[in-house]
C-alpha cells in the first residue's frame, strides 16, 4: 500500500509538479501581496528600509525555507507522510517530553488556518479598488469589501463537504500562471532599475537590524515571506520530496524576482510614503491590472484550500494519535487521504468569519500575523533535532548547531512577533481552547489507560469452552465480538471477562477480541489471527496506520470471509447464525465505555483533567462510531471508573 502510494508522490511529470504547484505552495505564494508592504508600511521609504526589507526577505526565503524546510526537514518523512504528527510519530520513543512541543506545534498551525484565507483574500479584493471607476466603491475596511470577502470565504467552507477532486485539477495551472505572473512582473521593474539586484547583499539586511530605528521590530513583518514553509513539510505526502524540490527551484525565483521588482518600484516611484498602496498592484501594467486581480484572488482561494485541507489532515491524525476527542470525518472523494471534518470546517468557518469582522482589512491583520506559526516552526526544530540525532545519525556537533541557527533565527522572528500579542489578544482564546482540548485528552486518556487491568486469557479459556457449551443458558449471539486494547496476543481486560461472566453471562459459539494496532506508517491495514482454544476463542490484531479511518465491522467481516473462504478455524463446517429468514451471520459487538464514578476524591489536576474528558468524550462521536460499527449489532455496557475512592467517610448513627 505505502510503495504504491510513495512511488505514485515520487514520480516526476508535468503532472506531478502542476499538483505540487496547486497544493503546496498556496500560502508561501501568496506573501508578495501583503509582505513588503508591512515591512514598508507608514515610514518614509527609504534605501536603508527598502533594501534592508527585501535582503531580510531574500536570506529568509534562503535559510528558513531552503536549508531548514527544503533541504533538512523533507527528510523527517513518515513513509511517505509529512507534518508535525508524522514527525512526533517517528520520534517519540526517544523521549517522553516530546508531547508538550507536538500539541505546541499543532495547536498554532491550526491556529493559523484561521487568519490565512481572510488576509489573503482580503489583500487581492482590495486590489480592485485601484481599477478605474471602483476606487470609491471597493474600498479597504468598507462593508462591500468586507461583504465581498465573507461571501468567498463562506463559499469556500460550504464547498468543502463535496471535495476538491474536480477544482482541484485546475489548482495546479492556476498557481503555475500566478507565480509566471510574479515572475514577469518582477523582472520587468529590475530591467527599469537593474541596481536593486544590490539589495541581496546581507549587508543590507544587517543594516536595516542593527542601525535603523526599531529595525529589529520589523522581522515580524518579515516573518510573513515565509508563513507558508510548515505546509511545504506538512503536504509532503500529496506530492513526495522530489516534486516539491523541483518546483521549489521556480517558485523561489519567483518570489524573489516579484520582491526584487516591488523594492525596485518603492525605489523610483518619487513619494516619501506608501499613503496606503500596495506595492504589489502598482508593479503590474494597467491594462493588466483587472486580469492580475482576477488571478490574485484565484491563488488566495487556493492558499485558503490548501490550509483548510491541512487542518482536516491534522486533526485526523491528532485523533489517531489520541491528540483530539473523536469526532465525525468524512470522505468526500475517492482520493486517498482526503477527509472533510464538519465540526473542524465549522470552527475554522466562524474564525476566518470573526477575523474579518474584526479587522475590517488586509492592512489591520498585517499587524496580528505570526505570531502563530513562529511557534510551530521552533517545535519543529525541537523534534527534528532528535530526528536527525537519532535517526539520520548526525555527530553531537551537527545537531547543536542545526538548533543554534535556526533555534536563534526562529527566536529572533518569535520576540519580533511577540509585539503582536496586543493586536491579536482574542486571537489567544482560540488557541487556548485547542491546546486545552489536545493536552485534557492525551494526558487522561493515560490516566484512563493506567486503570486498565490486563490478564491471562488463557486462565478463563476453559470457563469459556464451558460457558459456550451450557444449554441452560441463553444464547447471546452466535459471534460475540469484543475490541480490546491489550497488544499481547495472550492478555485481555479484566473488564471484558467480568462482561462476559456478569449477571446474565453471555453464551456464545465463538468468542472474538479484535484489537486495533495503530502503526507509525500512515496507511497501513494489515492482520494476524490467533486462535486461543480451538474453533471457540480467537484473538484477531487489526493494524491500522494513522491516517486511516478505522472500519472495524467491515474490516471484521472481511477477515472472516477470508477465514471461511480459505477454510480455516472450521469457520466452513460450524453455523454461523443466518438462517432461512435472514441470511446475515450473527455477529454482535460489545463496546464497554466508563464513566465517572461519584465515588470519587480527586486532588487538583486530575479532577480537571478526567471531568474535562468525559466532558469531551459526551461532547464527541461515541466509541461504536469512531471505530466505525454498525449500531444494529452494537451492545454498549457503562461501567464507572473509580480513579480515588473516598475512603474517610463519617457516618454517624443517631439512637
Amino acid at each position: 500500500m505505502n510503495t504504491t502510494k510513495n512511488g505514485v508522490a515520487n514520480k516526476v511529470t508535468v503532472a506531478s509538479l502542476l499538483v505540487a504547484l496547486g497544493i503546496i505552495y498556496g500560502d508561501i505564494g501568496t506573501s508578495p501581496l501583503y509582505a513588503l508592504r508591512a515591512v514598508i508600511g507608514d515610514r518614509p521609504i527609504s534605501e536603508t528600509l527598502v533594501y534592508g526589507g527585501v535582503s531580510c526577505v531574500f536570506w529568509t526565503l534562503v535559510f528558513q525555507t531552503t536549508i531548514k524546510y527544503i533541504w533538512i526537514t523533507l527528510q523527517a518523512d513518515n513513509h511517505g507522510e509529512g507534518g508535525v504528527f508524522s514527525l512526533y510519530a517517528l520520534v517519540r520513543r526517544y523521549g517522553k517530553k516530546l508531547v508538550i512541543p507536538t500539541i505546541l506545534g499543532a495547536t498554532t498551525l491550526l491556529a493559523d488556518g484561521i487568519i490565512t484565507p481572510p488576509i489573503s483574500v482580503a489583500t487581492a479584493i482590495e486590489g480592485l479598488g485601484l481599477v478605474k471607476g471602483l476606487e470609491k466603491i471597493i474600498v479597504p475596511g468598507n462593508t462591500l469589501t468586507i461583504s465581498i470577502v465573507v461571501a468567498i470565504l463562506s463559499l469556500l467552507f460550504f464547498f468543502q463537504r463535496f471535495g476538491t477532486q474536480i477544482v482541484g485539477k485546475a489548482f495546479g495551472p492556476i498557481m503555475a500562471v500566478w507565480f509566471s505572473m510574479l515572475f514577469v512582473v518582477g523582472l520587468h521593474q529590475i530591467s527599469l532599475h537593474p541596481d536593486i539586484i544590490q539589495a541581496l547583499n546581507p549587508y543590507y539586511a544587517y543594516d536595516l537590524l542593527a542601525n535603523y530605528p526599531h529595525g529589529f521590530w520589523l522581522l515580524g513583518a518579515v516573518f510573513l515571506c515565509t508563513t507558508g514553509a510548515e505546509a511545504l513539510y506538512s503536504d509532503l505526502g500529496h506530492c513526495g520530496i522530489k516534486n516539491i524540490r523541483l518546483t521549489w527551484i521556480f517558485v523561489k525565483t519567483s518570489l524573489i524576482t516579484c520582491y526584487l521588482g516591488q523594492a525596485a518600484w518603492l525605489m523610483h516611484q518619487g513619494l516619501p510614503f506608501l499613503n496606503g498602496r500596495n506595492p504589489f498592484f502598482e508593479t503590474v501594467p494597467h491594462w493588466f491590472l483587472l486580469p492580475s486581480i482576477l488571478i490574485a484572488t484565484a491563488a488566495t482561494i487556493i492558499a485558503s484550500q490548501a490550509l483548510i485541507s491541512g487542518s482536516y489532515t491534522l486533526i485526523s491524525e491528532g485523533m489517531s494519535l489520541n491528540f483530539w476527542p473523536r469526532v465525525t470525518v468524512k470522505q468526500p472523494s475517492e482520493s486517498k487521504g482526503q477527509v472533510y471534518i464538519p465540526s473542524i470546517n465549522t470552527i475554522l468557518w466562524f474564525g476566518c468569519i470573526l477575523m474579518m469582522v474584526y479587522f475590517k482589512e488586509s492592512t489591520h491583520m498585517e499587524a496580528a500575523y505570526g505570531f502563530s506559526i513562529t511557534i510551530t516552526m521552533m517545535m519543529t526544530t525541537f523534534l527534528l533535532s532528535y530526528f536527525i540525532y537519532y535517526r539520520l545519525k548526525w555527530k553531537k556537533a551537527y545537531v547543536f548547531l542545526f538548533l543554534s541557527i535556526f533555534g536563534a533565527i526562529e527566536i529572533a522572528f518569535f520576540i519580533a512577533n511577540v509585539a503582536k500579542i496586543k493586536e491579536r489578544w482574542m486571537f489567544l482564546f482560540f488557541e487556548l481552547f485547542i491546546f486545552a482540548t489536545m493536552y485534557v485528552w492525551y494526558y487522561a486518556r493515560k490516566i484512563n489507560n493506567r486503570f486498565t487491568k490486563f490478564i491471562e486469557l488463557g486462565k478463563h479459556s476453559a470457563q469459556l469452552t464451558e460457558l459456550s457449551q451450557d444449554d441452560e443458558i441463553p444464547k447471546f449471539a452466535t459471534h460475540l465480538i469484543y475490541l480490546t486494547k491489550a497488544n499481547r496476543r495472550h492478555e485481555i481486560e479484566e473488564k471484558i471477562i467480568k462482561s462476559i461472566f456478569a449477571k446474565k453471562p453471555k453464551r456464545a459459539d465463538v468468542y472474538w477480541f479484535v484489537h486495533l494496532n495503530r502503526t507509525e506508517d500512515p496507511f497501513t491495514l494489515s492482520y494476524d489471527v490467533t486462535e486461543l482454544v480451538d474453533d471457540k476463542v480467537i484473538k484477531i490484531n487489526i493494524n491500522v496506520g494513522f491516517r486511516i479511518q478505522p472500519k472495524t465491522e467491515l474490516y471484521f467481516k472481511n477477515i472472516v470471509k477470508e477465514l471461511v473462504a480459505n477454510k480455516e478455524l472450521n469457520l466452513h463446517i460450524r453455523p454461523d447464525g443466518s438462517s432461512k429468514y435472514n441470511t446475515e451471520p450473527d455477529f454482535k459487538f460489545v463496546v464497554i465505555e466508563k464513566f465517572l464514578s461519584i465515588e470519587n476524591e480527586f486532588a487538583l489536576r486530575e479532577g480537571i483533567l478526567l471531568n474535562s474528558y468525559f466532558l469531551l468524550k459526551r461532547l464527541g462521536v461515541s466509541d461504536e462510531k469512531a471505530f466505525g460499527l454498525e449500531k444494529s449489532d452494537v451492545e454498549v455496557e457503562q461501567i464507572p471508573l473509580v480513579y480515588q475512592p473516598i475512603t474517610n467517610i463519617v457516618l454517624k448513627r443517631e439512637k
